[in-house]
């Protein structure tokens, strides 16, 4: 399917740094219903593992949650339940699916997926992928610039993300 026909909405906003970051994944667990992928790009030491602790937080998911890189994925269940996947090991998305880390039981939960752009292809067509940009000025702030994939995902960025509108600010598409 044509991810460009699924695009309804794009905005950014920003992270004053790993607090604002973990309430922002916070707000999107909290709202976050079954079948929601959120697809989190950026460099090393960007704030995709502090986003994907505030979403386990907003799931209500009371164990720590940390990056499974050499695990490839954590399942924990709360509210809903998270399945925690790392793509940075992977040579190839087809590792991936070779090791089931992209299935259909995703669908009875919420999928966040770090280094989500090495799986390039093989991503749900509907997702909310969030891009962590640092700012050169600051090295606690970050830019988080998101696309909404379809529309649950773009019902999810509104209610999530223009909740928190606010000093960091929140910029629409």
């Amino acid at each position: 399917m044509d991810r460009s026909a699924l695009a309804a909405r794009s905005g950014s906003r920003d992270s004053t740094g790993p607090d604002d970051t973990l309430a922002i994944g916070r707000r999107l667990g909290a709202v976050a219903r079954t079948g929601t992928v959120l697809a989190l790009i950026g460099e090393l030491g960007a704030g995709k593992t502090q986003l994907a602790k505030g979403v386990a937080q907003g799931l209500g998911i009371g164990a720590v949650v940390n990056s499974p890189t050499f695990v490839l994925m954590n399942e924990h269940l709360g509210r809903l339940r998270l399945y925690h996947i790392d793509a940075y090991r992977l040579a190839d998305p087809t590792e991936a699916s070779d090791a089931g880390l992209l299935d259909e039981r995703h669908a009875d939960g919420v999928t966040v997926i770090e280094w989500a752009d090495r799986l390039d292809g093989w991503l749900a067509a509907e997702r909310l992928e969030i891009r962590l940009v640092a700012a050169s000025e600051d090295p606690m702030r970050r830019t988080l610039v998101w696309v909404a994939y379809g529309e649950a995902h773009d019902r999810l960025a509104l209610e999530a993300l223009e909740a928190l509108e606010g000093p960091g600010g929140l910029v629409t598409s």
